[in-house]
């Protein structure tokens, strides 16, 4: 046994505690908050010193009433997952695990992890969905090659008012070739290489691109940690992933009296994202939140804005953040979509690995 006070001492619970990456609350026999780690100050978006001392009642409230009749029982022991809960004006989903402690009758421990809706496939599900599509854009492009080459034959010899229609079939073969290639991208298996990011020049690299030929108006807002350290990524894809998020959430707000986009970063604790391709957990620190005040995507499509072909815009293709999701996915990352009706806003958060955390492993 190694001695708590020598060299290599094994780390204390209180140490372990804190270290954990989801969030845990230890709750008496009155249902009061005695402890919280960090995950649980980062999940929550609040101090231990607001939530010890609360009861749970006062502090969360459960979307599901079963839920909070099992927690508030003293020998509970529960698991659920994608639990609705609302933290003073946020609400969010969970998955929840509660533990009665043997030694100490009535006490329990809560833990809570983010279950985002990106989680919502594992990788080789979702990897198969997807390759049905490409297979079949592929074989859609040799034909379509076919076509605008009839199509510039033509025009060689039509006249003037013939050379409208021979140039409308080639930019119309060019659109369905531009939306195949898209196709293809979400099917392809093999992710971009990837290196350290700096997250805040990227960011402005994005907006300079969406608000360059037009700010239409919008004003945009930034509230940056200048503490955080490089990301993992790719930078032409997390480049692209900012510009369509921020484009959409432009978009949304527009619809607002004061439209407004706010872009967020900061660093959380207590996310992880088990990567099946690698074998291993990867933990996730540095978000990237892109903030609009728009009306909010219709409730009947927020469970799958992700997927292929869903989307709320008339002329939509509904590809746009299925490429995201997949090109988040990619760099190890996970991004989900958030509606705060009380305050009118809508969130879209990536979360990323540190650059300096995967080189150590």
């Amino acid at each position: 046994m190694i001695d708590d006070a020598g060299e290599g001492a094994a780390p204390s619970a209180a140490a372990q505690i804190a270290e954990l990456t989801f969030a845990l609350l230890l709750l008496d026999e009155t249902s009061t908050v005695r402890e919280v780690n960090q995950a649980a100050e980062d999940l929550f978006g609040a101090g231990a010193r607001r939530m010890v001392g609360q009861t749970l009642r006062d502090l969360l409230s459960f979307g599901d009433d079963l839920i909070a009749e099992r927690i508030a029982e003293p020998d509970a022991q529960l698991t659920a997952r994608g639990v609705p809960v609302r933290f003073g004006e946020r609400d969010t989903r969970v998955n929840v695990t509660v533990s009665s402690l043997g030694s100490h009758p009535g006490w329990r421990v809560l833990t809570f992890s983010d279950s985002g809706q990106g989680e919502r496939f594992g990788d080789d599900e979702r990897g198969s969905s997807l390759r049905g599509p490409a297979i079949l854009a592929h074989e859609i492009k040799n034909p379509l090659s076919a076509i605008r080459g009839a199509a510039q034959l033509l025009a060689r010899r039509a006249g003037d008012g013939e050379k409208r229609l021979t140039n409308l079939i080639a930019d119309e073969v060019d659109r369905i070739a531009q939306l195949i290639d898209r196709m293809q991208r979400l099917g392809r298996e093999d992710p971009d290489p990837v290196a350290p990011i700096n997250l805040h020049q990227a960011i402005r690299r994005a907006c300079q691109t969406v608000f360059a030929a037009a700010d239409a108006g919008v004003a945009l807002r930034e509230e940056f940690d200048p503490s955080l350290p490089p990301v993992l990524g790719n930078e032409g894809a997390l480049v692209q992933v900012l510009i369509n998020l921020i484009a959409n959430a432009r978009d949304a707000a527009l619809a607002s009296r004061s439209p407004t986009v706010t872009l967020r970063t900061r660093f959380v604790s207590g996310l992880v994202l088990n990567v099946m391709r690698l074998g291993r957990p990867v933990k996730l620190p540095i978000e990237v939140q892109v903030t609009d005040n728009g009306p909010g995507i219709d409730p009947a499509l927020a469970d799958h804005i992700f997927e292929p072909f869903v989307t709320s815009k008339p002329r939509g293709q509904g590809l746009g953040l299925a490429l995201v999701s997949k090109v988040v996915r990619d760099m190890n990352g996970r991004i989900t979509h958030e509606r705060d009706e009380a305050a009118g806003l809508t969130h879209f958060r990536v979360h990323l690995p540190m650059a300096r955390q995967e080189k150590r492993k």
